[in-house]
């Protein structure tokens, strides 16, 4: 009796080539791997702190605090009619987000040479880490923020319900530029020096000091290709009703954040074959 030999199963293995967009099946394969960086990052945010999660509202609070003295009090910048304190606060809170995962995620393959080097795994959950794990201390700032509506007697209006339209716009405008960044600070080490110089110069060109009423109706729309821009004017319109929903803004700025986010996952995938050579 002849019995047919299964053919064997081949594997074949070929590196990428050109430009391409972000493989969704392979990141879900290694779904377990990312829950376990994030959830690490979590960890060593808060482990052996003094304050622990409370480092999450100091940040934000004492720039408050400052902003509300010097530019609130002395600098006598308007407040679109809300409390300067809070007018201030509303807009920290999605910046010191989008900082925050921004600079993490621009130094997140040079601080994790070793695994890059080690074990194949896709190099995107790297940058996408911070991204993920800002949004433990984003929740902490925002209940904080909820506290100091209540202290102020302010009560959001409908466009609450638009938050998360907001918040994918902060995410994803935060992980387009550390696609970016991280890409290029493995290959050319001194773009780590840019990136606070760089934080500085967007958060003053972000409207958390001053209100966007302040530009020139002829540049708005050209401010708002800056999507932080509709972002943080969209959380005070939301939670302050200090202006009308900037759609304007917003969807100018959703577009530059896809052309960001998109340039940003192809450059990445295009570099990721030489980050262990060059790591």
């Amino acid at each position: 009796m002849n019995l047919s030999t299964p053919a064997p199963q081949q594997t074949i293995i070929q590196p990428q080539s050109g430009w391409q967009l972000i493989n969704v099946r392979e990141l879900l394969r290694y779904k377990d791997l990312f829950y376990f960086l994030v959830w690490k990052e979590v960890k060593v945010l808060y482990k052996q702190t003094v304050l622990g999660v409370s480092w999450a509202v100091i940040r934000p609070l004492f720039t408050m605090v400052i902003f509300s003295i010097v530019f609130g009090k002395l600098a006598k910048m308007p407040s679109d009619g809300a409390p300067y304190p809070i007018f201030a606060f509303v807009a920290l809170v999605p910046w010191t987000y989008f900082s925050t995962a921004m600079t993490s995620s621009a130094n997140s393959l040079i601080g994790n040479t070793n695994l890059l080097t080690k074990v194949y795994f896709p190099r995107l959950v790297i940058p996408m880490t911070p991204v993920l794990t800002g949004l433990v201390d984003f929740g902490i700032a925002l209940g904080l923020l909820t506290c100091m509506m209540g202290w102020f007697r302010m009560v959001p209006t409908w466009s609450v319900l638009f938050l998360p339209l907001l918040l994918l716009l902060m995410i994803c405008t935060a992980a387009g530029l550390g696609m970016w960044l991280s890409a290029l600070a493995i290959q050319y080490r001194d773009i780590k020096y840019v990136v606070p110089f760089l934080s500085q110069v967007l958060l003053y060109a972000a409207p958390v000091v001053w209100p966007v009423s302040l530009v020139p109706a002829q540049y708005r729309l050209m401010y708002g290709l800056y999507p932080m821009a509709g972002v943080i004017e969209g959380f005070r319109s939301a939670l302050l009703g200090t202006n009308p929903m900037p759609w304007d803004l917003i969807a100018i700025g959703s577009l530059s954040t896809g052309m960001l986010f998109l340039s940003g996952a192809l450059y990445f995938r295009k570099m990721e074959r030489v980050f262990a050579d060059v790591a």
